[in-house]
């Protein structure tokens, strides 16, 4: 049996081991500092005159003084002295003086942009989407609001044999339907 976990390199306590209150508290700070991680800077060559306990710098290639030879690594101050990581792909960290969620992807911390939700399977808010519903929204109410004159919700066919409209539903069955049915001409159909 491996003496650490797999994904964060987490001691495991081992049999006949004496004093396992120490690797149980190394495991609980290792947690502390790496879920929902927070870093005071990206590529940072100097360690902090004055640093806080708690506080994680993704380093550069090659800093300096205390940090000399930890390249690439995290470093943490914890219990009066430092503590290097090495980060692993598909960590998070969000990047505290931009306040910018950060992936690091074996290289690099890389911003995760608005770009990074683009083309998903699917989006559920509240509840699950499925194959058709790929937005699904469970809500009291939905907002879609103006940015500037006006806003205009959009509806559109791929032929004009087929449908474009609003299904007004009661207990997921068709009660009234609006919108354009079998043709491209401007009509309004409801039922």
């Amino acid at each position: 049996m491996p003496d650490q976990s797999d994904r964060l390199g987490l001691p495991f306590l081992m049999p006949a081991q004496a004093q396992k209150h120490v690797t149980h508290n190394e495991a609980l700070m290792l947690l502390d500092l790496m879920v929902q991680m927070g870093l005071q800077a990206l590529e940072a060559t100097d360690p902090p005159p004055a640093p806080e306990a708690g506080h994680i710098w993704a380093l550069g290639p090659a800093p300096s003084g205390a940090w000399a030879g930890q390249g690439g690594k995290l470093a943490a101050w914890v219990d009066g002295d430092w503590l290097f990581v090495s980060p692993r792909p598909g960590w998070c960290a969000a990047l505290i003086p931009d306040s910018t969620l950060r992936l690091f992807n074996g290289t690099d911390w890389v911003a995760l942009s608005a770009g990074a939700v683009d083309n998903l399977a699917g989006l559920g808010v509240n509840t699950s989407h499925d194959a058709t519903n790929r937005l699904a929204v469970a809500s009291p109410a939905s907002l879609f609001s103006h940015e500037g004159a006006g806003h205009q919700l959009k509806i559109d066919k791929a032929n004009a044999g087929d449908t474009a409209s609003l299904l007004f539903q009661n207990g997921f069955s068709g009660r009234a339907e609006m919108g354009t049915a079998g043709s491209n001409s401007r009509k309004l159909v409801m039922g």
